[in-house]
């Protein structure tokens, strides 16, 4: 069974107090699909929900083996939507992509892929498009267009699909990951990291709907086969040491 860690994300408690949670629609679909949740905490001594992106100190040699320490126990990587991302957010992508772990990013998750080496480039959402679709956990709202020759493509098998929404920002530009997607209003809607390890970000969020729409299940199912053949190559790897 693969191990997928999940940086946990920030938020108030409601008396006010800044807490780290993982949201329990992310751990029921993993488990539900196979696969054992490891929660990764961030390791600034900083109130990461409080501090602004630009007041965050850099991160130590120190704490910087700690989530390389973090990430050699994980068969692959899921990074969830919330309300902000961090220098640790980042690095951890960074050393995701030097490991050559499998990644699953997803609404803010992918929003960090396009910007996660430079300045932070998010835009208000404008237009016609329901772009966030509020409380409604079990509807599709809008359309994607996905290119035919990106990994998505290869997993769906489709041109067009029906997507959720739960997003009040979106990406404007990407340098380093390839758009392979986008909404009928121009906005970013999936990404994917040049080469063979298994890099892809959504705009969407399959692991809401992965028990009752297809694409969803596809998504989660081939990030999660991904994430075996590591699983397979790292107990290869203790037997022969």
């Amino acid at each position: 069974m693969p191990v997928i860690g999940v940086p946990l994300r920030y938020a108030h408690s409601d008396d006010g107090h800044p807490i780290l949670y993982l949201a329990e629609r992310v751990r029921r679909a993993f488990q539900y699909a196979g696969a054992d949740v490891y929660s990764i905490v961030p390791v600034q001594n900083v109130d990461y929900i409080n501090t602004k992106g630009n007041e965050f100190p850099e991160l130590t040699v120190e704490q910087k083996a700690i989530i390389h320490r973090n990430l050699d126990l994980c068969d692959g990587v899921f990074f969830p939507g919330g309300i902000k991302f961090t220098p640790y957010d980042r690095y951890l992508l960074e050393v995701a992509i030097e490991k050559k772990i499998p990644v699953l990013a997803v609404c803010l998750g992918m929003q960090m892929m396009s910007c996660y080496n430079e300045e932070v480039k998010l835009e208000a959402n404008e237009g016609d498009v329901l772009h966030n679709q509020k409380n409604d956990d079990l509807s599709l709202v809008h359309e994607v267009t996905i290119l035919k020759d990106s990994k998505l493509y290869e997993i769906l098998g489709k041109e067009k699909i029906m997507v959720n929404s739960f997003h009040n920002y979106h990406a404007t530009s990407n340098h380093v990951y390839r758009t392979v997607a986008t909404s009928s209003d121009g906005q970013i809607e999936a990404l994917e990291y040049p080469g063979e390890t298994f890099h892809l970000g959504v705009q969407w969020h399959p692991e809401i709907s992965y028990e009752f729409d297809e694409n969803s299940k596809k998504i989660i199912d081939a990030f999660l086969e991904a994430s075996k053949e590591r699983e397979r190559a790292r107990k290869t790897s203790r037997l022969t040491v």
